[in-house]
């Protein structure tokens, strides 16, 4: 899957819109391989991420969870020494 969708679920604070709709760009764009579509292709586009938005905050919306939320500075902290050490090799 593609590198720059996160997993969005469990957080503490909870998943934004501009997140789930970020997430849901980066996903048409990966399934399609348009970065920007053509004229053509835009409606077609923009309805795909709305709609993948839509479901991504229906699903998210619906799971249940018996661990503790996620601190999401301390998961980038950790995302970040994982980076630093795989291109530091």
């Amino acid at each position: 899957m593609c590198r720059n969708i996160r997993t969005l679920y469990n957080f503490e604070p909870p998943v934004t819109e501009d997140e789930i709709l970020a997430a849901s760009l980066q996903y048409v764009r990966k399934i399609s391989g348009f970065n920007k579509p053509s004229k053509a292709n835009e409606a077609a586009f923009n309805a795909a991420v709305d709609d993948i938005a839509r479901i991504s905050r229906r699903l998210l919306g619906s799971l249940e969870s018996t661990a503790e939320p996620k601190n999401r500075q301390e998961e980038a902290a950790k995302a970040k020494a994982r980076s630093a050490d795989r291109y530091a090799r």
